[in-house]
């Protein structure tokens, strides 16, 4: 199947770009600038692992995001808070309906490009803070999706029943180098290690059993899942 995939620069979009390219063909791979504080660092690294497999990269500009949207994710917002990813503070970096703009947008990429699917990295950890991560979301997405665009584009979801743990150990048998990926929302010189998407990186590696490549500025103790 001829796919395009979201690819933001982290772990699991990193390695569904690599699951997409072993057996789909990838007509691009695309990215988001919405204003997170992160995105310069993640960017990059989509870039990368997209040159590297040969495939077409884009870049999307969402400026509105900032500008008009309430998240401590985006630069406009404020600090971004340390814990687990799953704690309830976490719901600070929810940016609304993020998933479904940026679904909408790739899904018209997609078709023009003469995709028939579209691939998101959305995993079974997502739906603790995230709504337009969750299930019956992404069924709704996906059926307007194929309702909305002449040639029914399908929104496939290859880690949808996996954990973030067991995308890392995909990715090693994939040959994802995951020292070029980036997790961290603080956006800083290295991972803060104690942000709840670091916490998610270091729990990670550790559930899949794999060294952690990872320059992290603190490596405290873990936090208890709540």
């Amino acid at each position: 199947m001829k796919v395009v995939v979201l690819c933001s620069g982290g772990m699991d979009s990193v390695t569904a770009l690599h699951w997409a390219r072993a057996g789909h063909d990838v007509a691009a791979a695309v990215s988001f600038d919405y204003g997170a504080k992160h995105n310069h660092r993640e960017i990059p690294f989509a870039a990368g692992h997209a040159r590297q497999l040969g495939v077409r990269h884009e870049v999307i500009a969402l400026d509105f995001v900032d500008r008009l949207f309430a998240s401590d994710l985006l630069k406009s917002g404020g600090a971004i808070p340390e814990g687990h990813y799953e704690a309830a503070n976490m719901k600070q970096t929810v940016v609304p309906f993020r998933n479904a703009i940026m679904l909408s947008i790739a899904c018209g990429f997609a078709e023009s490009a003469g995709a028939e699917g579209l691939v998101i990295a959305a995993h079974g950890g997502d739906h603790a803070i995230y709504p337009d991560c969750r299930e019956d979301f992404m069924r709704a997405m996906g059926e307007a999706m194929r309702l909305g665009t002449y040639a029914g584009v399908a929104l496939l979801r290859p880690f949808i029943a996996m954990s973030k743990g067991e995308i890392a150990a995909a990715g090693a048998r994939l040959g994802v180098d995951f020292s070029r990926t980036w997790s961290c929302y603080v956006g800083g010189e290295m991972h803060c290690g104690r942000c709840g998407t670091c916490v998610e990186r270091r729990e990670a590696f550790a559930q899949a059993g794999l060294v952690d490549p990872t320059a992290y500025a603190s490596h405290a103790a873990l936090p208890a899942k709540p």
